[in-house]
């Protein structure tokens, strides 16, 4: 009997040599490896989502983006094979094709512009977020200050100064609250608080008030010290924009109203042009006593690439000049999303309204 299993032993060992076993060990934990990375961006994109205040299920969203980009490209088939063999009688070959392309391209754009609009949209909300922190601040802090000097310990004093007008700084209170309740250390609720958002001055408020702590000094007057600094800062950061204004108002002119009169200038130019050569036609009898080859032959620039040319121009300028507004009143980019639409609306309208009245000004000469 003993034999028998030595020599079953032996069999199973030239069946399974070390090398397969070892590749075997390689490509399993190759797997795990990749579990892992996997379980990690969903963590991360979970986390992320958190930050914007947003409540949605991370695998849900990949298949509404999925099925959203699958509906697009049907639509576009659909309206693209109707097109092809109604207008121009394409045979289903060239049809195939098209239809490859489509889903092949097409589709992994869709999905990949889903993802960037989302991700903006979430980064957008996480600053609103943010700026709504640091505008309540200082007036959480000195609350919380008041409680501590009527006798309060640092954690309840945060707790009891959450009032609903703090918005979005009261919820991470009453976050950080349970936490110490069930036992967390107070100082590393602060800290994972601060690390939730990309703000300089929410980080070092947090750190000053974890120094007082371990430094066992007078807190609530610490916290007062605080709250003032955040508000000089603010009013000199007011001051610095008000001492910018002329050049808001130079670089909003030029491109919301000076820019748009401007294109539709030339705009009229263009159509003067094409007027007189269609009156003159070919050589002038000028140029021909003259022996100057004066002609208003050819083709040239027309109206409809000139206006695409013009509204493309506009749109980009308006986009990148409220930017600089932005970066300019409020010191980030964030901050002057709202004034975009803005922007490129009046620009696009003054535009169009200038080239409507100067083409019917040229009508009446013509």
């Amino acid at each position: 009997m003993f034999s028998l299993k030595n020599l079953f032993k032996k069999k199973t060992a030239q069946v399974q040599p070390e090398g397969k076993i070892e590749s075997l060990k390689k490509e399993f934990k190759k797997q795990q490896e990749k579990k892992q990375k996997s379980q990690e961006r969903k963590q991360k994109l979970k986390q992320y989502v958190e930050r914007a205040g947003i409540e949605i299920n991370t695998q849900k969203l990949h298949r509404i983006f999925f099925n959203t980009a699958i509906a697009i490209n049907l639509l576009i088939s659909a309206f693209l094979i109707y097109y092809f063999s109604v207008s121009y009688g394409i045979g289903w070959g060239a049809i195939v094709a098209s239809m490859v392309i489509l889903w092949v391209l097409v589709f992994v754009l869709l999905i990949v512009a889903f993802w960037v609009v989302f991700y903006l949209a979430v980064d957008l909300k996480i600053f609103k977020r943010k700026v709504d922190i640091e505008e309540v601040l200082p007036d959480f802090l000195q609350l919380a200050a008041s409680n501590i000097n009527a006798g309060m310990t640092i954690d309840r004093a945060l707790w009891y100064a959450v009032r609903p007008r703090f918005g979005v700084l009261a919820k991470e209170i009453e976050t950080i609250a349970k936490e110490t309740m069930g036992g967390a250390d107070l100082k590393e609720s602060l800290e994972k608080f601060a690390l939730r958002y990309d703000s300089t001055l929410l980080k070092r408020v947090v750190s000053m008030i974890n120094e007082g702590i371990e430094a066992g000094g007078e807190i609530g007057e610490l916290l007062n010290r605080i709250a003032l600094d955040i508000q000089q800062q603010k009013s000199m950061l007011k001051e610095m924009s008000a001492n910018v204004t002329t050049y808001v108002i130079f670089i909003s002119f030029a491109t919301v109203v000076a820019g748009p009169f401007l294109f539709a200038l030339s705009g009229v130019l263009i159509q003067v042009v094409s007027s007189l050569g269609s009156a003159l036609g070919g050589t002038t009898n000028a140029a021909a006593t003259s022996g100057i080859p004066l002609t208003f032959s050819g083709t040239g620039i027309t109206q409809t690439d000139f206006t695409i040319f013009a509204s493309v121009s506009l749109a980009v300028t308006s986009l990148f000049s409220a930017m600089m507004v932005s970066t300019i009143k409020k010191g980030n980019i964030q901050s002057g999303i709202k004034y975009v639409p803005i922007f490129i609306g009046v620009s696009l309208v003054l535009f169009w309204i200038a080239r409507i009245l100067g083409g019917k000004l040229i009508g009446s000469f013509f």
